[in-house]
């Protein structure tokens, strides 16, 4: 195997890649010590870089991050750090001074977002304290995009949600209500520099089957969502079945049991294994009474004299992967309501075909994954209306790489061109056996989100569930973390084979052994590397056998016991900083993420 030199940034971006999963990336370890020594508000600001929504994303994100925690590898369960990102919103000062300062002298650029969702949003607080004038058009007559109209308020307040989309808003973005856009052929006529497109994906797909257009007691999920965070929808019938089983149907059925449901049932095609709805949504709803029913395929509407009596369905049976399945029946079950819940779609019939921008097969604009570029020049995109439906996290990420972009052609520079990230590496070691971390492993379990009890949290519909952690919950849970971002150090030409540092690994994690091809080097590991995706990485020969240092990552807990107990100093273990540069600031200018 090649040596691998820790000191080259490639070596720690695949470690973050694997530590932090999260597309915008933010220095998971650092804000859980903030948050360790009370410092809340640092910890939100330092989430803010580039998280954007701490507050909402604290309460509404998928939690890329923690299927990727070490702390998962040692007890199954990582650190909650989702829930740690909603207690330094929660707990945090006024950050009014704090927030970036907009200057009274404009660049003279002009940028039109369409949509006033999360990527547009973050397009916006990118491109503001540069000096761009954002003209932002939102065809209703609030902002937040899917964030308010389709995530109900007791998952995510009103006042959480405005508090954090007002922080861009305020910074002086021109924003249109009730302006939806129709032509981009007319938009492109008000010569604005550049336009990003951030509009979702809002339209619901169907379920065209026998029936179902004979009732208007079928509804299409993102649609009935919207309709009930505007006040247009205050009930259902009591026997509620939910077509679909990602997270749109979780919020679908629990928002059915506050508005008088009382038989709710969500259908899934397959097992429960091919869920596409995160397991604590699934919890939680399942917590409030809704019926999970699997393997069951929807085969007709059932109407009687005009009247939605229910729903056929097929009755199925999967081979081992869910790839392939056989009907071994056919059932009824009751419904006074339907909701489809099986996915969304965009649709851009205000886009002509004609103006330069091309579409794929599925009707979508190209754009480029890099540069958010659509092949128009001057038009970005990112989020659902790029990508399809991800989630929040990803648009913002795609609003500060869509952001760079704009900058980069309202100045003349190309779009293609991208600073590389930077890397800080600070050695942690205060003495001869002192270290400015804690490494103490602390057997505490996950903490447990705390709910409001079941009878009152259907009172109304703004009755927000989770609680959030409380401080001793707090205290406990930041404990857990292992500092995943002091990163070993090993120098091969001060090692001495004494073998101390593979005595005292509590996970057998190092191995001292002649070099080889790597299918070979793993079966001469001291402890199997069952993770075959995760890199082994390789020292340089050792000064006195010409054998290798060989460490796999994925056993890795970076306790620094390797570091403590080498006589030679061989191995360090030093603080890793990641620095992402965003729209017009180099990463010398950027916090550590």
């Amino acid at each position: 195997m090649q040596p691998t030199d820790v000191r080259d940034p490639n070596y720690y971006h695949k470690v973050v890649d694997c530590q932090w999963g999260c597309p915008a990336h933010t220095n998971v370890p650092e804000y859980i010590r903030l948050i360790a020594q009370g410092r809340y508000t640092d910890a939100y600001m330092l989430n803010r870089e580039s998280n954007v929504f701490p507050a909402i994303l604290g309460r509404t994100c998928d939690r890329p991050c923690e299927p990727a925690c070490r702390r998962g590898r040692l007890d199954g369960k990582p650190v909650a750090i989702c829930r740690l990102k909603r207690v330094a919103a929660d707990l945090r000062d006024d950050i009014t001074q704090l927030l970036p300062k907009i200057p009274k002298r404009k660049n003279g650029k002009r940028v039109a977002c369409i949509g006033a969702g999360p990527a547009s949003l973050t397009v916006a607080n990118d491109l503001m304290p540069l000096g761009y004038e954002v003209v932002m058009f939102e065809k209703y007559d609030k902002p937040g995009g899917l964030m308010r109209t389709n995530i109900p308020a007791f998952r995510l307040p009103e006042a959480v949600l405005y508090d954090e989309v007002d922080q861009i808003l305020n910074m002086g973005v021109d924003i249109r209500y009730n302006t939806p856009i129709e032509s981009m052929k007319a938009l492109l006529a008000e010569g604005f520099d550049a336009i990003f497109v951030g509009t979702g994906a809002p339209r619901g797909k169907e379920l065209d089957i026998p029936g179902r257009y004979d009732t208007d007691r079928i509804h299409i999920g993102i649609d009935w969502l919207e309709s009930i965070a505007f006040g247009h929808t205050d009930s259902v019938g009591e026997k509620v079945l939910i077509i679909g089983v990602g997270n749109t149907a979780m919020d679908c059925c629990r928002s059915s049991c506050r508005l008088g449901g009382k038989s709710i049932k969500v259908m899934a095609r397959r097992p429960r294994g091919f869920f596409k709805a995160s397991p604590w949504e699934l919890e939680d709803a399942e917590e409030e009474g809704v019926e999970i029913i699997v393997n069951h395929a929807p085969k007709r509407f059932v109407i009687e004299n005009g009247k939605l009596t229910g729903m056929e369905f097929e009755r199925l049976e999967w081979d081992k992967g869910a790839k392939k399945s056989t009907t071994i029946d056919t059932i009824f079950l009751p419904a006074d309501d339907v909701i489809l819940a099986i996915g969304q779609e965009n649709a851009f019939p205000w886009i002509e075909r004609d103006i330069g921008i091309e579409f794929d097969k599925w009707d979508m604009p190209i754009v480029d994954e890099k540069t958010m570029q659509y092949t128009r020049a001057g038009i970005f995109s990112g989020g659902d209306a790029a990508w399809g439906p991800k989630n929040i996290i990803w648009a913002a990420e795609h609003g500060h790489q869509a952001a760079i972009s704009i900058h980069h052609y309202c100045q003349g520079v190309p779009v293609t061109d991208r600073l590389p990230q930077g890397v800080n590496l600070i050695s942690q070691k205060m003495g001869i056996s002192e270290w400015s971390y804690h490494n103490d492993y602390n057997p505490a379990p996950r903490q447990k989100m705390k709910h409001v009890d079941l009878d009152v949290r259907f009172r109304k519909m703004n009755i927000e569930v989770e609680l959030g952690f409380n401080i001793e919950q707090t205290a406990r849970e930041v404990q857990r973390c292992l500092n995943c971002d002091i990163q070993t150090d090993f120098t091969a030409a001060r090692c001495i084979e004494c073998d101390a540092c593979i005595d005292v690994c509590p996970v057998q994690c190092l191995t001292i052994t002649r070099n080889g091809e790597e299918e070979d080097v793993r079966k001469r590991l001291s402890a199997p590397a069952i993770n075959l995706e995760q890199a082994l990485y390789a020292s340089a020969p050792l000064p006195q056998t010409a054998r290798i240092m060989f460490k796999d990552e994925d056993l890795c807990v970076h306790c620094g016991l390797c570091a403590e107990r080498c006589p030679t100093a061989a191995w360090d273990m030093q603080k890793f900083e990641l620095l992402i540069p965003y729209a017009g600031r180099p990463v010398e200018e950027c916090v550590p993420a």
